[in-house]
């Protein structure tokens, strides 16, 4: 699986774990507390991953200046807003959103489990999660030691999903696109 895409992997993994998860007796109460047990496992997992890599984030600290125009929102007329930041503030912000997607996640689990009595999704949300945590840029650079170019260069690009369409487009960080939002005025104040 080492050459397909995320997405590709995720759907292999889905539709693998659903024909798994119809052979699993759930009626077991031992059963049922194994798989929880497997899905608490794997979110404390991923929130130690990421506690991880923000002390790594604070430990580096990294104060580099960062510049990039953030596209205008879908359907707006105006222009895209130049962004300065830093490395820095720039990881502490995603690795946020990274926890948040995460909380957001268990909540909707928890609504699904506990409130609709649905079981076979622990069972996938107990794997995609924490592949998406091994996958996600910041755990590649502070986690893994990659260095931040190519695909790992900041801002990060968006990754290409199934709503990618109605998304605004990339975040441009080329020197051309700053230099013209710098001219147009069109920024703000830099975040600290």
């Amino acid at each position: 699986m080492a050459g397909l895409s995320p997405q590709i992997t995720n759907l292999i993994i889905i539709l693998g774990m659903t024909q798994v998860s119809k052979r699993i007796p759930f009626d077991d109460p031992n059963v049922l507390n194994g798989v929880r047990a497997m899905y608490l496992i794997s979110n404390l997992i991923i929130a130690g991953i990421y506690l991880y890599v923000q002390m790594q984030i604070n430990k580096k600290k990294d104060m580099t200046t960062l510049k990039y125009v953030e596209p205008a929102p879908m359907g707006s007329s105006e222009e895209g807003k130049l962004v300065t930041t830093t490395v820095h503030a720039y990881d502490s912000q995603q690795i946020k959103n990274s926890f948040r997607s995460q909380l957001m996640g268990i909540g909707m689990m928890g609504v699904m489990h506990l409130y609709m009595k649905y079981t076979n999704p622990l069972l996938i949300q107990s794997i995609i999660p924490l592949k998406g945590a091994f996958e996600g840029n910041l755990v590649k650079i502070h986690l893994f030691g990659k260095p931040a170019s190519g695909d790992l260069k900041r801002p990060f690009k968006q990754p290409v999903g199934l709503m990618s369409g109605l998304q605004s487009g990339p975040a441009q960080s080329d020197k051309k696109a700053v230099e013209a939002a710098e001219r147009a005025g069109r920024g703000g104040v830099k975040d600290e």
